[in-house]
């Protein structure tokens, strides 16, 4: 089917229905009995009990099973900012995936301001009806600060997922490909594409993981602290390109055994691919790839991963965000962890026991995954992280 006819399906369907989500009671309204327990006077009693007991809120409300996810309009899909209105079908379609992958009730939030302060006052100011915060499609470098802020200010988990689940689905994706090809993670170059804020969170993830050499480049080339210096998280670049490489993807391309594209189209050659070493190609670029799969292919890729879903291996957050939620509500944790996102990847990946080059992730739609997720988080949740 063509990108033509999906928009025009995707047009039809939306207008068809006004969106994707409605709100349905739990409880029946129909009867004077039902209202007086479920409304006045009965609900007092349960109002009485939350305001004296806070955590009651868990059992007792939709706040248990229930996630914001808010944008301000800033960087939704490759669209760039579009703002609140442009933003809210894709926050739409992310709450059904939250209910249909796993359970979790979710709301979208689309804000009219780009303003950090005023983002997380917002934020700050609804967060009690919530067990959960999913941050979506807000640019960087803003993006860094908000989830940091409100992490430090609420007690709930904060995770922005084009960032973390980014970096979860990549490693996964990384693990699994490099089981294929015979190599170990930190024996490998990885270089990668894009340095905003999915880069950042997959760089970082991946160090965290093992990985002990990456190269990074942006719209400008290489990142390097002379001729092309960051503009943002220092402390993440200064662990990058250790060999101190300069000037165009290219060049540090080449000998490199994964490539990473988080950035723009057609950025990467043939060329490029045949100087690398068994190569391993996750180009994620949406809608069109940083090289298409079958060009990757035909100069010698090994394992081909896109960010599309008419194509093999796609790596897509919808294998990550719905369980790390599920597991984080279930045992009401106050944060997402480090080591919480390095045991998704691992549940993730392990859920394909014999990796080949054309399977190295599992199906979106195993109901299976978001399960294996969820046991994850809990796995790793201490008693200091609830």
């Amino acid at each position: 089917m063509t990108a033509h006819n999906l928009n025009q399906e995707s047009l039809d369907l939306h207008r068809q229905h006004q969106g994707k989500l409605e709100v349905v009671p739990k409880v029946g309204v129909s009867s004077s009995h039902d209202l007086s327990i479920a409304y006045t006077p009965g609900v007092a009693a349960v109002s009485k009990l939350l305001s004296e007991e806070p955590d009651a809120a868990y059992d007792y409300s939709i706040k248990g099973n229930t996630v914001l996810v808010v944008t301000d309009g800033s960087a939704v899909l490759g669209l760039g900012n579009i703002g609140p209105l442009g933003g809210l079908p894709v926050m739409e379609g992310k709450c059904a995936l939250f209910k249909a992958f796993a359970g979790v009730n979710a709301f979208p939030i689309c804000l009219d301001t780009q303003d950090t302060e005023e983002i997380i006052e917002t934020i700050e100011r609804i967060a009690p009806v919530f067990g959960g915060v999913n941050l979506e499609d807000i640019g960087a470098p803003r993006c860094f600060e908000i989830e940091e802020r409100l992490k430090a200010s609420l007690d709930i988990p904060v995770f922005h997922d084009d960032q973390h689940g980014t970096a979860i689905v990549v490693l996964a994706a990384t693990l699994n490909a490099l089981k294929v090809v015979g190599k170990n993670l930190a024996d490998v170059k990885i270089v990668m594409s894009g340095a905003g804020a999915a880069g950042c969170a997959i760089a970082q993830l991946l160090f965290d993981a093992g990985a002990t050499d990456i190269v990074m480049a942006n719209s400008r080339g290489i990142i390097h602290p002379k001729t092309n210096p960051p503009k943002t998280r220092p402390e993440l670049f200064a662990m990058t390109n250790k060999e101190g490489l300069q000037g165009e993807l290219a060049n540090a391309m080449n000998g490199a055994d994964v490539f990473i594209g988080v950035s723009g189209p057609n950025l990467v050659t043939k060329d490029m691919v045949r100087s690398m070493d068994k190569p391993i190609v996750l180009a994620m670029a949406n809608p069109d790839p940083e090289i298409m799969p079958q060009d990757a292919l035909d100069a010698g890729a090994y394992v081909v991963g896109t960010g599309r879903s008419d194509f093999p291996n796609q790596v897509n957050n919808v294998l990550v965000f719905p369980g790390i939620f599920k597991g984080a509500l279930r045992i009401r944790a106050k944060s997402i962890t480090t080591k919480m996102k390095l045991a998704c990847a691992y549940a993730i990946a392990n859920m394909v026991e014999e990796p080949v080059a054309a399977h190295i992730l599992p199906d979106a739609f195993d109901p299976a995954v978001a399960e294996a997720v969820a046991i994850a988080v809990e796995e790793m949740c201490s008693d200091e992280d609830k």
